[in-house]
């Protein structure tokens, strides 16, 4: 048996590489009867790996990559995904969605739940969303956390219908992206990428019908430690590989694992590895150095959101057979 360290998630990443781009040829021409690939980038490692592995697949020429900021995003995310369409030579459209997000209503609805909580949040304020309790093996809950502008900060409470209509709001930013992909898809005889890794895919850290839309996911077996691993096996710019992974969805800097995951991306890797290859909770706790009640709690906790994320992972249901389609 594998000692559980961080070396279980070793790969080769030059035969995996070429599985991957043999793949994506096949199913770009067989399978799905297009020309070639969109791919949104946004600066972070996941979407970086998936546009190198779209290039390494069918060239720069059958690549589109678009860069689709609002007026959350981060500065450095756009920068980083014009070093990297730089570096592989890849056309790349730019189209800040933050006029249409204004104009459907996102920034209102999103403010108008946050001020429910927190009165005083108004214009040049920032904020994010914080998770809390699962890895203490208590029900996750979620807290808001809001900046005034001479860096005031205050942190409160998140009821749910408040909670849901900030999320449903922001959702807009992934769906709005998706439908610009789409478009240029159809426009060019296009297929569409999906960067989820195998950690996102997982735990369903997507928006439904935004981000987790796709014609075909390149990484979403791949832990995020061996994404990480293949971006500098594929010589990608040094400030893509060191990107820290963050939501880029708040105005905030926020971690993903302040918004979703119990732990920082190296050790939820390992204990959703070792959860698969049915490692015991004491092993977990040695490896990533919590006692074992907490190795047990980041256990359930992964169990817990796979159950109450199944919905995004299921395709429309039927209320009636249609057989002819069926397979």
């Amino acid at each position: 048996m594998n000692t559980l360290d961080a070396t279980v998630l070793d790969l080769d990443p030059e035969q995996e590489a070429t599985r991957i781009a043999s793949r994506l040829r096949e199913i770009t021409a067989k399978t799905l009867h297009r020309r070639g690939l969109v791919v949104a980038i946004s600066g972070g490692i996941d979407s970086s790996v998936s546009f190198a592995l779209a290039v390494r697949a069918l060239g720069p020429d059958r690549i589109l990559g678009l860069i689709l900021p609002e007026q959350d995003s981060s500065d450095d995310s756009a920068v980083r995904a014009t070093l990297l369409a730089r570096h592989l030579g890849v056309k790349v459209e730019t189209f800040n969605i933050a006029a249409t997000l204004e104009a459907i209503g996102c920034y209102r609805w999103r403010d108008e739940a946050v001020r429910s909580v927190i009165p005083a949040y108004a214009a040049g304020w920032r904020m994010k969303i914080v998770i809390s309790g699962g890895i203490a093996g208590r029900i996750n809950h979620f807290r808001i956390i809001a900046e005034a502008p001479d860096g005031t900060r205050i942190e409160e409470s998140l009821g749910l219908k408040p909670y849901l209509q900030i999320v449903a709001a922001t959702n807009f930013k992934q769906r709005i992206r998706k439908t610009l992909e789409y478009f240029h898809a159809d426009r060019l005889n296009y297929a569409v990428v999906g960067t989820p890794n195998r950690l996102e895919y997982d735990q369903g850290f997507f928006v439904k019908n935004g981000d987790g839309a796709a014609d075909v996911k390149p990484i979403a077996h791949l832990y995020k430690s061996q994404v990480y691993a293949m971006a500098r096996h594929l010589g990608l710019p040094e400030r893509v590989c060191a990107a820290v992974p963050t939501t880029d969805t708040y105005s905030l800097a926020q971690g993903q694992d302040e918004f979703y995951f119990a732990l920082p991306y190296a050790q939820m890797d390992l204990a959703l590895w070792a959860l698969n290859h049915d490692r015991p909770a004491r092993e977990l706790a040695s490896a990533i150095g919590v006692d074992e009640a907490t190795a047990e709690a980041v256990y359930a906790d992964i169990r817990a959101k796979r159950q109450t994320t199944r919905y995004l992972h299921m395709p429309p249901v039927l209320a009636g057979e249609v057989p002819e389609l069926d397979g």
